[in-house]
């Protein structure tokens, strides 16, 4: 090969790496930014094919999707100053490339490390606002949302990024106070039940003696129904008997002896000791 062919070859194979480097792509998953000997050129390069000058711009580019920081547990004081163990996570994108190449040299570690510490901090700050009761229930989406909302001022002003959402995972008690926590909650729970038992036992004392009450009630007027009952009857008897002894009054003074003889006689056993001229005999001397 000769000197000339040479020299073409080696030409041809710069101009060939040359044009290789003056072409870059940035997908739609990506934002970008154009460096020109380390300083920024083009602060927002779009999707698309794109041409720059080799060895002296430069392309750094960064991933647009949403990402998720997990925040580890950390430990936040109420209003009440009672201590929480506070599990979140956030999600966020990118939302200016310069800025955020500028805050983090457009690496994933320090932005998530930054705004770590700024999640904490709004969390710290929330929960520290509000009650025990308030952080874990009552207000547990209001202070998700205001924390959303700080964070995310903070991060794009700060870091260029956009905090999309921000959740709180879990909220328990330390390990220290789990413990008297419980044995507060079951003594609580042990004298709420004395409570209601002891309530139960003075509404059922109530019911029994109203009962009772009532009983007695019903009895008397039963009694007393039933004794004017037995004395109408006994007055319609005497009337009947009455009438009967004044229609023949012979027969039933014979009818009522003979009643009389039936009863005293009734026992073999019994020994009667009376005047034989006695008017208790008059019909059975009269009969023979």
């Amino acid at each position: 090969m000769s000197n000339k062919s040479l020299v073409a070859l080696i030409v041809g194979v710069i101009l060939a790496v040359v044009l290789w480097n003056s072409f870059y792509i940035v997908s739609e998953t990506e934002r970008a930014v154009l460096l020109r000997f380390g300083r920024i050129v083009d602060p927002d390069v779009q999707p698309g094919l794109h041409m720059k000058i080799p060895y002296v711009n430069s392309v750094r580019k960064f991933d647009a999707r949403l990402m998720t920081l997990d925040s580890p547990t950390s430990r936040f004081l109420t209003l009440e100053k009672k201590a929480l163990m506070v599990d979140a996570y956030a999600k966020w994108r990118v939302d200016n490339a310069e800025r955020y190449y500028t805050a983090t040299s457009g690496m994933k570690q320090i932005a998530d490390e930054r705004l770590s510490r700024r999640l904490e901090a709004a969390l710290r700050d929330q929960f520290g606002k509000r009650t025990l009761h308030e952080a874990v229930s009552g207000q547990r989406d209001e202070l998700m949302a205001q924390v959303a909302e700080s964070l995310n001022q903070d991060a794009q002003r700060e870091l260029g990024i956009e905090v999309v959402d921000v959740r709180v995972k879990a909220i328990d008690l330390p390990r220290e106070v789990n413990r008297s926590v419980f044995e507060r909650m079951s003594s609580e729970r042990e004298r709420e039940a004395r409570e209601h038992r002891a309530k139960g036992k003075e509404l059922a004392e109530g019911i029994r003696a109203d009962a009772d009450r009532q009983s007695r009630v019903i009895l008397a007027e039963a009694f007393r129904e039933a004794e004017e009952l037995r004395g109408e009857g006994d007055a319609r008897a005497a009337a009947i008997y009455a009438e009967a002894y004044e229609r023949d009054p012979e027969f039933y003074a014979f009818h009522r002896s003979l009643q009389a003889y039936r009863e005293s006689f009734a026992d073999k056993q019994d020994v009667l000791v009376l005047d034989p001229e006695s008017e208790f005999f008059r019909f059975l001397e009269e009969s023979k």
